[in-house]
């Protein structure tokens, strides 16, 4: 089996993955290798997307780990004892530019200094009226005990999150359906959306529209079978 292996302590753990009987390779692999922890993960599906990722222990946030040993899941992958469990992305337009992300989408206000001026439609149906603010999250079920979490103190398991962040007025978060499509309409800005923790971002400002919804690309993770 042709493996990547990804990230930023990787050298500590090839032995581990040669040893295993997979072959460490550059380019066109079956798996990545992924040694960290949630964010690795993250950084591996926005560098390699789609392809399956086995994941391995390095870190104490890691929720898609196993509870054995890398040896372990190393070995169960290499005798074929596994699934790949597909996790929801979502992607979003601005600009006439797309950010895809599997944890959470963030709109924020570019100056802190200065809150931001939105409206908000669900589906095509107004949502209350001016919301003043520092901006929106918007998550999937796996990044919805991230920044999601901070801003509710909530988290789900089926759908899609949408939380505003220090709005002015009471505005309540919601949980939407994953065929859902958010559209915000900036009436001042400048605002900056981030995906992930990734280092692209698009810049918004106002009478801009951007626009949330459920990717058709998904993530794929790999699960060992343990008897």
């Amino acid at each position: 089996m042709k493996v990547i292996v990804f990230g930023k302590n990787k050298g500590k753990i090839e032995p581990a993955v040669r040893a295993a009987g997979f072959t460490i390779v550059e380019e066109d692999p079956q798996f990545v290798v992924t040694y960290g922890g949630d964010g690795t993960l993250m950084r591996a599906e926005h560098a390699h997307p789609g392809i399956p990722k086995i994941v391995l222990k390095d870190s104490l946030i890691c929720k898609k780990c196993s509870r054995i040993t890398n040896e372990e899941v190393l070995a169960l992958v290499r005798r074929d004892r596994y699934t790949i469990e597909e996790l929801m992305k979502l992607e979003v337009t601005a600009q006439g530019k797309t950010l895809y992300a599997m944890n959470d989408i963030a709109l924020h206000n570019e100056d802190a200094r200065h809150a931001i001026r939105y409206t908000v439609s669900v589906n095509g149906k107004p949502i209350g009226g001016t919301i003043i603010g520092d901006g929106v999250v918007v998550s999937t079920p796996f990044g919805s005990t991230a920044y999601y979490r901070s801003i509710t103190d909530s988290f789900f398991e089926v759908g899609m999150g949408l939380a505003f962040n220090n709005s002015t007025e009471q505005s309540d978060h919601m949980v939407l359906k994953e065929n859902s499509e958010i559209a915000l309409k900036i009436l001042r800005g400048p605002a900056v959306l981030y995906a992930d923790n990734q280092k692209d971002t698009i810049l918004v400002d106002r009478d801009a529209e951007v626009v949330f919804r459920r990717s058709s690309h998904t993530a794929r993770v790999v699960i060992p079978t343990i008897a």
